[in-house]
This record gives C-alpha cells, structure tokens and sequence, in this order.
C-alpha cells in the first residue's frame, strides 16, 4: 500500500487543533467520566465500564493489526516500533485493564466518541509507521530511539503500576473514595496518567515524526486536566491530602 501522505498530514493536524481546542474546552466544563459521572436513573444511556473499555480501546489494536495483516510489508524498524510499543500498550488496555477495571458505568456518548477516536488514530499510527516511515541504519544507534524507547517502556510500567494500586485501594464492597498512596502517587495525584503521558511522548521521541507528536499532544491535552481535576478533587475533599504533590508532573504542576 502506498503512503496517503495528504491523509497523514491532515489527520495529524487535525490531532493538533482538536488537542488544543479539548483542552480550552476542559478549562471551562469537566468532561463526565468516573466518579464525575452523574447516574441520573436512565441506564439505557450508561455502558458497564469493563465493555466500555472494551469497546472504546479495541479499534487501537485491531485497526493497525490489520492493516499488518493484509498488507505485504518487508521487515523495517517501522513496523517493530509500532508492534512492541503501541500494539502493545493498547493490547494491554483492551484485553488486561479492561477485565480489571471497577470503575462506575460510563456515558454512551463518551464510549461512542472514544470509539471513533481510537479508530482512527489506529489508522493514522498504522498506516503511518508501516508505509510511511523510514529510518536508515543509523536510526537505531540515534539517542532519540534510545531515549524514547526507555520514557516508553518505564511510563507503561508506571501507569499500570498506578492502575494496580488504583484497582486495589477500596476492600471488597466498600464505596468511599481514599487517597491512593504508593509509587508515582507520592509525588502527583494522577500518577495514572503521568505514565501514559510519559508512554506517548516517549513513542513520539523514537519515531520521530509529525504523526506521532499529534497523538502525544492529543494525548496531553485530554487527560492532563483530568489529572488536575483529580488533583483538586481530593485537596477538597481530604484535609490531610499532602500538600507536597503536585497534579501531573512531579515536583512542577
């Protein structure tokens, strides 16, 4: 398949203006999801958050393996880099986390949305590193693979540690929210999110494109606020929240 590179760019700027315009947006309302989530006794409008998870998180695995599929490619760095860095982290999001997940119903318009998004960003990262991409030989000496490889590989490690300790800090039929406590939620109340923000800017540092920096920006733009919003969430309800933690990034915001 030939590269569409008109489609790519498109849809890479398109990422970078919907980023900065869902940003403004959660500046001034707060996008319902979780606990922020308000059951109003019409449950035809809610989906269970496992199916929900599911459902919304699949299109990113299945879209580009796909595209592996049915396509011919040759063996390249490209197809490495999207197979054991973002086939990987959506694997887990969609057949691990999604199991495991206790989070409260969520609105079927956010699934559908989030359904739609992840589609075609599937699309774009597939279609991009497996026809798009190339990388010479020095590439895979060059300290920008090296370093992205390794923000990758540790921010997944921290959000799913961070899911770990989030799925675990209620006992079995207990509803109250607690303060979560242990790894990266020393030092920021979304530790959770700290990791996957870390994952994609380290994905877009090794592969280095246009394409990629579109997603890491989206993905900065849609949960950085819902960190911050976790943040002051918890400083409201908890007097002896610590004061030293910060919202996202440790030690800065």
């Amino acid at each position: 398949m030939e590269c569409k590179e008109n489609v790519i760019h498109f849809l890479s700027w398109g990422f970078i203006v919907g980023a900065v315009a869902y940003l403004l947006q959660q500046t001034r309302t707060q996008t319902p999801y979780g606990r922020y989530v308000t059951l109003d006794g019409t449950p035809g409008r809610t989906c269970p958050a496992k199916l929900a998870w599911f459902l919304q998180e699949l299109p990113s695995f299945l879209v580009p393996m796909i595209l592996l599929l049915s396509t011919d490619t040759q063996p390249s760095l490209g197809k490495d880099l999207l197979l054991w860095t973002f086939c990987l982290h959506y694997f887990q999001r969609t057949f691990i986390y999604s199991l495991l997940t206790k989070g409260r119903p969520s609105p079927l318009y956010i699934v559908f949305s989030a359904l739609v998004f992840c589609s075609v960003n599937g699309f774009l990262q597939g279609h991009y590193m497996l026809h798009c991409a190339t990388y010479d030989d020095t590439w895979q000496t060059d300290i920008r693979l090296g370093t992205g490889l390794l923000m990758f590989f540790l921010g997944m490690a921290i959000n799913i540690h961070s899911d770990h300790i989030l799925l675990n800090l209620r006992k079995p039929g207990e509803v109250v929210y607690k303060i979560p406590k242990g790894g990266m939620f020393e030092y920021v109340s979304g530790a959770n999110f700290f990791g996957e923000i870390l994952e994609w800017c380290g994905y877009a540092l090794a592969t280095w494109s246009l394409t990629t920096f579109s997603f890491a920006l989206f993905t900065m733009c849609s949960i950085g606020p819902r960190a911050y919003h976790h943040h002051r969430y918890y400083q409201e309800k908890f007097e002896d929240y610590p004061r030293s933690r910060k919202a996202v990034i440790p030690f800065i915001l």
